[in-house]
């Protein structure tokens, strides 16, 4: 299996780790550390001595509850950090829902478009949908993630019910819709949005049963890493703030890619990368 993106044919016969890029000063787990756009060069760097195969840059924090960034605040925090960032010889994907953004760091050369809205979000100022977007693009690659309502509601108000069943229909419809647009279906990846609007014990569900995505026949890429899902978990009768869940999000994302998972997208890279070449060594 292989993830088709802008510049890069990602072979993905063995696990891939993405570094997280936080350029913003409200992120949950790092927020305000990387929001100079030489930190998070300094940072994109930094990762990719530690073991990181690509990198998924951001400058809106998504975290329950956070406020929306307007684009041109958003454009304005990314594309110094994307036009370095394209340089360093690695898949770069941009961690955005907005048409605009999308466009620019494509424009700049990123590999692929990361969207926690699966390309639903709809400006009203700007004539392209995420999706129009993506599929003018001749190569991009794209992950098509779920979430429950939007990140000011999604935790007040989880989902109810089988979230397994819900998530895997949304995420079918909606590569079939972007396939329907002409993206080939070697460009799409989906993400089934650990956190996203989901009780800890729907959370855990879509691990346990993870093989159900994937035989809807689309690399999975899953983000585990500091959630809270895994601080009460793993806390026993206390807490983990974001900062001391290091050792439950390398279970997590090692769990994940022993049920099939592709990319794992996680702050913490060099440990998780130590901790996926001994995976690989036990797969010999």
């Amino acid at each position: 299996m292989f993830w088709q993106t802008t510049r890069f044919r990602i072979d993905l016969a063995q696990p891939q780790v993405m570094g997280i890029v936080n350029v913003t000063p409200d992120s949950f787990s790092d927020g305000g550390q990387h929001a100079h756009t030489a930190a998070a060069l300094a940072h994109c760097e930094q990762l990719l001595r530690d073991g990181a195969q690509m990198l998924d840059i951001g400058a809106e924090s998504t975290r329950p509850g956070a406020q929306p960034v307007p684009v041109e605040q958003e454009l304005a925090r990314l594309l110094p950090v994307l036009q370095a960032a394209v340089t360093l010889g690695v898949p770069i994907s941009v961690d955005t829902y907005k048409p605009q953004v999308m466009q620019a760091a494509l424009d700049v050369g990123v590999d692929i478009i990361n969207d926690i809205w699966a390309l639903r979000w709809a400006d009203p100022a700007h004539p392209l949908a995420g999706s129009a977007v993506v599929a003018q693009h001749p190569s991009c690659g794209v992950c098509l993630m779920h979430m429950h309502r939007e990140p000011q509601t999604m935790q007040a108000a989880p989902m109810q019910g089988d979230a397994v069943a819900q998530v895997l229909h949304f995420l079918e419809r909606s590569a079939q819709d972007l396939h329907a647009l002409g993206v080939e279906k070697t460009r799409i990846a989906l993400d089934p949005g650990v956190g996203f609007g989901k009780t800890v014990a729907q959370n855990f569900a879509l691990l346990a049963r993870q093989s159900e995505f994937l035989a809807l026949g689309y690399p999975l890429l899953v983000g585990w890493s500091r959630k809270s899902s895994l601080a009460g978990m793993a806390a026993g009768t206390g807490t983990l703030d974001a900062q001391q869940r290091l050792v439950p999000s390398v279970a997590a994302a090692l769990l994940a890619i022993e049920r099939g998972a592709r990319i794992v997208r996680v702050h913490d890279v060099l440990q998780t990368a130590q901790a996926v070449k001994v995976w690989l060594a036990a797969q010999a």
